[in-house]
C-alpha cells in the first residue's frame, strides 16, 4: 500500500491526505488494531483521528469503567441458573477464552517492547462472587461445582464461613449480620486493568513506529468512492481547519460515536442496527483507611428484573500506581452516545431502516425503562443504602459520586420482535472488507484483542492467511480452544503471568511493603 501523502484539492481549500488505514477514535479498540497492523504490515500508513484532546478520554479512561479484566471468574451474569437448579457455564467459558487471547497479546507486546511497563496497566487482584440469602448461597455453590473442575477456572475457592469472609474481606464483614447466610467464590488469578494506560502505551507505539495520531480532530463525514476507497471529512476542532482523507481501509472505533459513522457510510451491514444509550455513575472512596481494608473485585447479583449491566460490584482499582476503591454502577440516562457527546445523538440515530428495531425495543424492554427511572430517582442516601449491602457501615462522607463512561447498547433486528437489545459487543463490517466498526459495551475492552483479530480476518481475508504464523507468535493459542487443551493453557498462563508480572505472591509482598 501507499505511504501517506498530502495533496491540495479544490473543496473549500482543504488538503486531501491519502493513507492506507484510518482509525477513528483513540480508545482501546483503535489502539489495539493499530498496534497489530504495525507488526503485520509496517509499510502501511496509519492515521488515527480523535475528536478529544487526549487518548482514552471516553470509555477507556480508568475512571470511566471498573477496570475488571473480564474473565467470568466473578461475574454472575455469565453463569445463569437453569430451571432445574444447574448452572450454565458456556458463556463464562467463552468470555474467559477471549480474555486469555488479550493476555497473550499483551505479554507478547511487553516482550517486544510495544508495551513497556505492565504494572502501569495490569495488576493482580482477586475476583470474587458474593451472595447472601439461602437461595443465593445454594446457587453460588452450584456455580462453584460447575466451574471449579474446568481447567480455565482452576484454583477457584468456595466458602460460607463468616470467619473466613471476615479474614478475606474485612471492610465488607465489619457490622455485617451473619445470621443472613453468605457465600463467596474466590479466585486469586483475577486482574485489574487500567485500559487508559494500556491504550496510551499502544498508541505511543503506533506513533513511534510511523503512524500519525491527530487529537482534536473529528471525523464528520464518510463516503465510499468508485475505486472502493473511502473519503473522510475531518474537522480540526482547535483551528476550524478542514481536510479530506482518502483511505483504503477504515476502522470506526469511536465507542458510542461509531453508530452514526457506520450509518453514514451506507453499508448494508449497518442497516437495522440501533443504539440505546445508558449513562452510569460510581461511588469512589475518599478514605485511605477504608481503601486499605479491601483488596478484591467483588461482584454480587443484579436485583430481580434488573438488566445485566446493573450487577453491583465493589472494586479495588490500581491507577497511577495507587490503590482506589469504586462501587457501582448506578445507572442513569442521557440521549448522548458519548460522555462528551451531543443531546441529538439518539434522535439523530433513528433511521427508516432501524425504526422498527428501535420501537420494538421500546415495547419489549419496559423492565429496563422502569429500572432506569428508579435509578434516576435515587437520592444520595439511597445510593449509600445500596452500598451498605456490600459495606454495612458505609458513610456518605467517605464516598464521592463520579460519572462513568457513556455506554450504547446494541439494538439488532430480530424476526417477529422488531428489535432486541444486546448487552455485548458486535463487529460490523462491509462485505468487501473496506470498513469495519465495533458497537456495544461490556465485556468490551477486555475482548479488544480477539475483537480486532476478528476484524483482521473479516476485512483482510487474503492477507490473513499469510499473517497467521506471525499472529501465532503474538497469540500462541490462536485458533485453539484452551478449554480443550489444558497443557497449552497452563503454558500460556504461566508465560503471561511471568511477563505481565502477575505472580500473586510477589504482588502481595509488594502491596504490604
Amino acid at each position: 500500500m501507499d505511504k501517506e501523502v498530502d495533496s491540495p484539492v479544490s473543496d473549500n481549500n482543504a488538503v486531501q491526505t491519502k493513507t492506507d488505514v484510518v482509525l477513528v477514535g483513540a480508545g482501546i479498540m483503535s489502539a489495539t488494531l493499530g498496534a497489530l497492523l504495525r507488526q503485520l504490515q509496517p509499510d502501511w500508513s496509519i492515521s488515527v483521528f480523535e475528536r478529544l484532546d487526549a487518548a482514552a478520554a471516553e470509555s477507556s479512561d480508568p475512571w470511566n469503567n471498573a477496570g475488571t479484566g473480564h474473565s467470568a471468574l466473578c461475574e454472575l451474569n455469565y453463569t445463569p441458573e437453569n430451571a432445574d437448579g444447574s448452572v450454565d457455564i458456556a458463556k463464562a467459558v467463552n468470555v474467559n477464552e477471549q480474555f486469555q487471547v488479550s493476555r497473550q497479546f499483551w505479554a507478547h507486546a511487553v516482550e517486544k517492547g510495544i508495551l513497556t511497563e505492565p504494572r502501569e496497566f495490569i495488576n493482580p487482584i482477586p475476583h470474587v462472587s458474593f451472595v447472601h440469602g439461602a437461595d443465593s448461597v445454594k446457587y453460588l455453590r452450584a456455580r462453584y461445582d460447575a466451574l471449579a473442575g474446568h481447567p480455565l477456572f482452576a484454583g477457584m475457592e468456595y466458602t460460607e464461613r463468616p470467619d473466613e469472609f471476615a479474614r478475606r474481606l474485612p471492610l465488607m464483614a465489619k457490622g455485617r449480620d451473619f445470621s443472613d447466610p453468605v457465600a463467596l467464590n474466590w479466585t486469586d488469578g483475577g486482574t485489574d486493568v487500567d485500559f487508559g494506560a494500556l491504550t496510551k502505551q499502544l498508541l505511543g507505539h503506533v506513533g513511534a513506529s510511523g503512524g500519525l495520531v491527530y487529537f482534536g480532530h473529528e471525523v464528520t463525514g464518510i463516503k465510499k468512492q468508485s475505486d472502493g476507497t473511502w473519503n473522510l471529512k475531518v474537522h480540526n476542532r482547535r483551528t476550524g481547519a478542514r481536510r479530506k482523507v482518502n483511505a483504503k481501509f477504515v476502522f470506526v472505533g469511536a465507542g458510542g460515536g461509531a453508530l452514526h459513522l457506520l450509518q453514514q457510510s451506507g453499508i448494508a451491514e449497518a442497516k437495522g442496527f440501533g443504539g440505546f444509550p445508558v449513562s452510569g455513575a460510581f461511588l469512589r472512596c475518599t478514605n485511605p483507611e477504608l481503601i486499605a481494608q479491601h483488596r478484591a473485585k467483588v461482584y454480587g447479583k443484579a436485583a430481580v428484573g434488573a438488566p445485566p449491566m446493573s450487577v453491583p460490584h465493589l472494586d479495588t482499582r490500581v491507577i497511577g500506581g495507587k490503590p482506589g476503591l469504586l462501587f457501582g454502577p448506578y445507572a442513569g440516562w442521557s440521549p448522548k452516545f458519548l460522555k462528551e457527546g451531543r443531546v441529538t445523538d439518539l434522535p439523530g440515530s433513528v433511521k427508516p431502516n432501524n425504526l422498527l428495531s428501535m420501537l420494538g425495543v421500546g415495547v419489549s424492554e419496559l423492565g429496563l425503562v422502569k429500572y432506569l427511572v428508579s435509578e434516576l430517582a435515587k437520592s444520595e442516601a439511597g445510593r449509600i443504602e445500596t452500598l451498605r449491602e456490600f459495606v454495612p457501615e458505609a458513610l456518605g462522607k467517605d464516598w464521592e459520586l463520579i460519572t462513568a463512561g457513556q455506554r450504547v447498547q446494541v439494538i439488532r433486528r430480530a424476526k417477529g420482535k422488531g428489535g432486541v437489545l444486546e448487552f455485548g459487543t458486535a463487529v460490523v463490517s462491509a462485505a468487501d472488507g473496506s470498513i469495519a466498526g465495533l458497537l456495544g459495551a461490556s465485556p468490551g475492552a477486555s475482548t479488544a484483542v480477539p475483537a480486532m483479530l476478528d476484524v483482521l480476518q473479516r476485512c483482510f481475508g487474503d492477507q490473513y492467511k499469510a499473517w497467521e504464523p506471525q499472529l501465532k507468535q503474538m497469540v500462541p493459542s490462536l485458533g485453539v480452544k484452551l478449554s480443550d487443551n489444558e497443557s497449552l493453557f497452563r503454558e500460556v498462563w504461566d508465560w503471561s503471568n511471568r511477563v505481565l508480572q502477575l505472580d500473586t505472591s510477589d504482588a502481595v509482598a509488594a502491596a504490604s511493603a
